[in-house]
């Protein structure tokens, strides 16, 4: 039996503006609040990527694609700190190293359900509560 890829689609953040709240349940299914595991593709080459924490922001059901999981790309390369469109979140247990993450907020990865890999982590309220504030701000969540 192969395998099927079940790739991520990339979107400006605020064309999926929608209520944002912190709902972490370590159930099997990827909540807001929740680091999960999900192949992403390479910007500047979309044919190569890899597997990469991504942060839980939201849920989008409807009649065209099933369940979709909207999530934020986490990353620990530090030229991300000066870069307005990341937030430094510090560290935690999503990276085996500890090395401090950024999550990307300008681009929202819709993820179908069944592309996540596994749950990492749960990420702490006040650092969900920062990124919402972000998102809100700048980008016309609610």
């Amino acid at each position: 039996m192969t395998t099927r890829r079940i790739e991520p689609r990339l979107r400006p953040t605020a064309d999926v503006a929608r209520t944002i709240s912190y709902t972490p349940d370590l159930d099997g299914d990827a909540d807001p609040g929740e680091i999960v595991w999900t192949w992403v593709a390479y910007e500047d080459d979309p044919d190569q990527g890899k597997d990469r924490p991504v942060l839980v922001v939201g849920r989008d059901a409807n009649a065209e694609t099933a369940d979709d999981v909207l999530g934020l790309m986490l990353s620990s390369k530090d030229h991300h700190r000066d870069d307005a469109n990341w937030l430094a979140i510090g560290t935690g247990t999503w990276d085996s190293q500890n090395r401090p993450s950024f999550v990307r907020l300008d681009r929202v990865l819709v993820v179908d359900a069944d592309g996540i890999r596994r749950e990492g982590a749960i990420l702490d309220r006040k650092r969900f509560d920062a990124i919402a504030v972000e998102l809100r701000a700048r980008y016309g969540w609610r």
